[in-house]
């Protein structure tokens, strides 16, 4: 059954109309992993020599020993960001007399046709087959191997245990996340343990002990029992809604964003939207990992105010940038159903506003520490704060207006430039020098207070009369509508 759903799946993408775009895009894709992939096996063939300079003090074997489970570590969250889930393929055969398990076994089995499965051995195995088999026998190294297949087996169906819980619950994904990082903190940061002696006791006793190759093969197989499991239980798209109703509360229960009525509506279902898609919810991800910008700009006195005032500009509204370049690609699937729909387009704009209010105020609340590094720091980036949500939201839902690309919400966000256009690169220009603008005049006179002072009003003015920019954008909007829903429905 599997062999029919590799050629059906040949069938539809030979088909579709869209044949020579994803040919080229894969050719191209193809390519820049062909190179990665030789860049990791030239690796892995001098892995030795890197060792032996990395840890001049310690035999290679034990160093080597102590870096496998760093690998499958960052390998996990690597997985958690970049690795796709092969789910929507098999949706037209639900309705189908298909037995379930030869469904869950097809997606079980398209897992594993991932690059992540295959980089542990190309960086590896020439280690093992250079140094440990020389000297430890083929068992033991033979014992190496199958423990990184169980290990990669592990890592691929956890990843995607997890990807799979977070389209139900996207707290899931930044918990998975959060416990990852925090995991690396107590290692490298708070030395409360240390993550190469574990590995070494592991794969250091797999030396004496071959037999313990065992254990990584069982957790192996229990991660694919869990997927298998969980896939069958949650076929049926119905049972999927059902689950998604049950699980999700309604909007109005968001104590911040029910006194908004439905503009509250509104901008709980696009937080719901940034949670549960890949794409989306990796503009928060990302916006989360900007926060350590303030490391690079704040601790090196190299660097003035003008660079303070672009990172607490990136800081407190990076996911303006980076989620609302795409605005109103995010709804593009049912873009129509919105201009049919009793939505009133004003509401959907305050709800915009509100949903980069919220999650920029968060963002400003998690740079307030930097204060440490000094008091104007924390009055910059609340500057830039104020200029983020007065006025580069407006600019952001300006250029919405003009950026007529779909995205399909379904697809990963790693090398995925679908709904990237010239708009994306318009509207960096005015979002990265606006700033500037005011503020370089005053810098140059060395008065960057004065400056200072300007954006801030500046910024105030636009949120004070944003009810006017409001009318602006809706009016706007109303022009240019049916090219943007022209543009949506193009796939």
């Amino acid at each position: 059954m599997i062999s029919t759903f590799f050629r059906h799946e040949l069938k539809a993408f030979w088909r579709s109309k869209n044949t020579g775009k994803s040919i080229a895009v894969r050719i191209v894709m193809g390519i820049f992993i062909l190179i990665l992939l030789l860049y990791v096996l030239v690796l892995g063939f001098f892995l030795d020599k890197i060792l032996e300079k990395a840890y001049a003090h310690e035999d290679e074997v034990i160093a080597f020993c102590g870096i496998i489970l760093l690998y499958y570590l960052i390998d996990l969250f690597m997985r958690l960001q970049l690795q796709e889930l092969p789910t929507l393929r098999v949706q037209p055969y639900l309705q189908l007399p298909i037995k379930r398990n030869a469904l869950v076994r097809y997606l079980a089995f398209t897992a594993l046709l991932s690059v992540f499965n295959i980089w542990p051995f190309i960086l590896f195995v020439p280690f093992i087959v250079k140094i440990i088999a020389p000297d430890s026998g083929a068992v033991v190294a033979f014992a190496f191997i199958i423990s990184l297949i169980g290990l990669t087996v592990f890592s691929n169906y956890l990843a995607l245990y997890i990807k799979r819980k977070s389209n139900l619950n996207g707290w899931v994904f930044l918990i998975a996340a959060a416990a990852i990082v925090l995991i690396g903190l107590g290692d490298f940061y708070w030395h409360v343990y240390s993550l190469r002696h574990i590995s070494y006791l592991f794969f250091g006793h797999l030396i004496t002990t071959p037999l313990y190759a065992v254990a990584p093969v069982l957790l192996g197989v229990l991660m694919y029992y869990l997927n298998f499991l969980y896939l069958k239980q949650n076929l049926y798209l119905e049972e999927l809604g059902s689950r998604k109703a049950a699980k999700y509360k309604s909007s109005t229960d968001y104590p911040l964003l029910s006194r908004f009525g439905s503009v509250g509506d509104l901008a709980a279902n696009e937080i719901k939207l940034v949670l549960r898609n890949k794409r989306s919810r990796s503009a928060l991800v990302m916006g989360l990992f900007f926060m350590f910008y303030g490391l690079i700009f704040y601790t090196n006195h190299l660097y003035g105010v003008g660079w303070r005032v672009f990172a607490g500009m990136f800081m407190t509204g990076i996911f303006i940038i980076n989620y609302g370049q795409f605005m109103f690609s995010w709804q593009s699937s049912h873009f129509d159903g919105l201009l049919v729909s009793k939505v009133n387009f004003r509401d959907f704009l305050k709800a915009k506003y509100l949903l980069f209010t919220v999650i920029s105020t968060g963002f400003f609340l998690l740079t307030t520490p930097y204060v440490y590094f000094g008091w104007n720091i924390l009055l910059i980036n609340f500057v830039m704060y104020v200029w983020n949500i007065g006025i580069n939201t407006t600019l952001v839902l300006y250029f919405a207006n003009r950026n007529y690309k779909r995205i399909d919400l379904s697809k990963g966000a790693a090398f995925n430039w679908e709904g990237v256009g010239g708009t994306q690169w318009i509207l960096s220009i005015p979002l990265l020098l606006a700033p500037y603008v005011i503020y370089g005049p005053f810098a140059l006179l060395h008065h960057a207070d004065w400056g200072l002072a300007l954006m801030a009003l500046t910024g105030i003015a636009f949120i004070l009369t944003r009810g006017y920019w409001i009318k602006q954008l809706e009016a706007d909007f109303y022009t240019k509508r049916y090219q943007i829903a022209e543009g949506f429905r193009n796939k």
